[in-house]
Formats: C-alpha cells, structure tokens, sequence
C-alpha cells in the first residue's frame, strides 16, 4: 500500500476512535444523574462491625477482586494500592513507590474463614513467581497477604506452610503487616463487573461457594400503563411518585417470617428476612440488601431535609431511604423501606416461584 495512503487511513481511523469515544462518554455524562451517588459513598462502617478484613496482592487486581467478590460470605471488596512508600500513590505512579496493586477483602467469619480465603488465594496465584503473575510483569503485581489484625497471622503462615509442599521451588508471597492501603481509582472498581470482556490471568469460571446471580435482564420493567394497572394505588404513589406509607400501619414493618423481599414492580430481589430487624420506626427494616448492586443512591433534599434515597436497580421503584443509625455490629446501616415497594417471598414459596437458587443465602 502507498505509505502515504496508509497514512491516511490510520489518521482517519484514529480519528474516527476518538470522536466516538467522545460521544459515549459525552452521552453517558448526559444520562448520568447528578444526584446519584455511588457504592462507596454508602459503605457500611467495617471497621467498628463483627467483620473482619484481609488484603490481598495476586497481580492484576481486577481478576483476584472479580474472584473474590464472588464468594459466600465475602461482604465487600475494593481495589487498591498497598505496602509501599508513603500514603500516596497512583496507578501512573505505582512503579516510582513500590506499591503492590492489591484487594480489601471485608468477610463475615461466621459464613467464610481465613483459612478458607487464603486457600482459595493460593490456589489462584503462582506463588513461587517473582513480581509476576499471568502476562503482568513488575513490582507491583507481587503476590502478598496483608493482614490488620495480627491474629490472622499464625493462620496464615499454616496455611502458607503446607502451599509449600505443592512447590518445587520457595514461595515468595510477602507476608506483612498492612502498612498502607490506597484506594485506587473509581474505574478500576469493580472493572470486570462493568467490564466482563477485559483481560483476567484468573479462571473465574471456577469459583468456590460462589453467590447466585441476580441478572438485571431477568426483571424487565414493565411500561407506564402495565404498572398502573398492576399496582394498588398506594404502590403506585410510593414506587412511581416517591411516596411514603403510614409507619405502624404497613404490610410488612413487623413481618418476622423467613423469606426473600423483592420490588413489587420487577419482582428483582432486593433484601432477606435475616438481614430485616426490628428498628422501631415502623417500617420495614434491613442492614443491608442482598447485593449492593441491586439498589441504587441517590441525594433527597425535599422537606428541608438531607437524606439518601434507595430506589431498585432496574425498575428505579423508590424503596425508601438509608440511614446511619442501624446495628453498629452489622455496618451501622439502616435501610427503611417502604413495605408498599415490596412483594414477600416466603422461604417455602421461593422454589415455585422460581427463586430457589437464593436459598443458599440463608444458610
């Protein structure tokens, strides 16, 4: 080909790149309300709960959190950048102080044990490979546990110990005490969740324990007219219009019977029985949702208040609202929520109804 024509084209080409990079971004800053909020800025307080955290490096961060995430008990992960100098670091800066891109893992010790954890981490890293894991080469995708509570460390070398007996050559997984933890950017959280197509050295198609999907295609909303029809008009008032119900006067807000909770418009699951408590207010109330995924936040300034409002991941139901004053135990979150955005599944209907699968979630 004439080099000046391939000139051309390969001008042409990344233009054309950059234009609709451009346009999708520019469309998703249009579509994107200015009131939401994100996952981050609703986070339970870990640190002051009955949870329990461990930090691993395996390389690339995206595979071992997309990995870890996906396991029972496992409540949280984040993506970061730890043990290197200083407090301060970036992804563009990681090589310059010596960081090792590494997840927070926050677990509940009544459903997952540190011993579980680390097993399952050795068996997703080459431990014996030095500052390499997959095609990733460099100090910062070191293997390393990094542990809070000293504690932990005796199990950890134990588990570590008898790693050793697979290998042929030493291990070289640093075991530290956590001396920093810098979160890493927001596009690098939660990457193969929004971007399932992106490179990963670790076989996710093998995950042990792991938790039921919730597929948001499996709840499609129904349209304007179907929905007026559908609901009473108390659910309409409260889900379409961002109504509030009678507190005490409600179908649900002393419910104590086992079972699932979805919105009433979808059918999308939404909150357990077992995480629901009794808050006081009359209303309907739970520590957490099932997955963080399917609700959404967003800032509420109406009746001269300042408040978080919690709406349905696909059908955008307003549920209600979230507060910090719930169970310190659990994370210290309250979600009150309307019991007129909520249809009850009880735990022997669950299989007929087609949410069987969920059933794990209880045990």
């Amino acid at each position: 080909m004439n080099p000046a024509l391939a000139k051309l084209i390969m001008i042409i080409a990344v233009s054309g790149l950059i234009v609709t990079g451009f346009m999708l971004f520019d469309q998703s800053s249009n579509n994107q309300d200015e009131n939401e909020l994100s996952q981050e800025d609703i986070l339970p307080d870990y640190d002051n709960s009955r949870y329990k955290s461990i930090y691993l490096a395996g390389g690339c961060f995206w595979g071992v959190e997309a990995y870890f995430s996906r396991i029972i008990g496992v409540e949280y992960t984040s993506v970061g950048y730890a043990n290197g100098i200083g407090e301060d670091t970036s992804y563009r800066r990681i090589d310059s102080t010596g960081h090792a891109e590494t997840v927070k893992i926050v677990y509940d010790p009544e459903r997952i044990t540190l011993e579980n954890l680390v097993t399952y981490y050795y068996g997703i890293i080459e431990p014996t490979s030095l500052n390499r894991q997959g095609n990733d080469r460099g100090t910062q995708y070191r293997t390393g546990i990094y542990y809070s509570d000293e504690a932990d460390l005796d199990t950890i070398l134990g588990i570590t110990e008898k790693e050793q007996l697979k290998h042929a050559k030493h291990i070289v997984t640093e075991i530290e005490a956590l001396k920093n933890f810098v979160l890493a950017e927001d596009y690098h959280q939660d990457y193969l969740y929004e971007n399932p197509g992106g490179y990963c050295h670790v076989n996710l198609s093998v995950i042990p324990n792991e938790k039921p999907v919730v597929n948001p295609l499996d709840y499609p909303k129904p349209g304007e007219k179907e929905i007026k029809q559908m609901l009473t008009p108390l659910q309409f008032e409260v889900t379409q219009r961002n109504g509030t119900e009678a507190a005490f006067q409600n179908r649900y807000w002393d419910n104590k019977e086992k079972g699932l909770y979805v919105d009433i418009v979808t059918g999308e699951p939404l909150f357990l029985s077992k995480y629901k408590y009794d808050s006081g207010t009359g209303w309907p109330s739970f520590t957490k949702p099932i997955y963080k995924y399917t609700v959404k936040y967003y800032r509420d300034h109406k009746l001269g208040m300042e408040r978080v409002e919690v709406r349905s991941r696909v059908g955008g139901s307003h549920l209600g609202h979230v507060f910090r004053d719930g169970p310190v135990e659990e994370g210290g979150l309250r979600f009150c929520i309307n019991s007129a955005a909520l249809d009850f599944i009880s735990y022997g209907e669950m299989d007929e109804k087609g949410y069987g699968r969920l059933k794990v979630l209880f045990e």
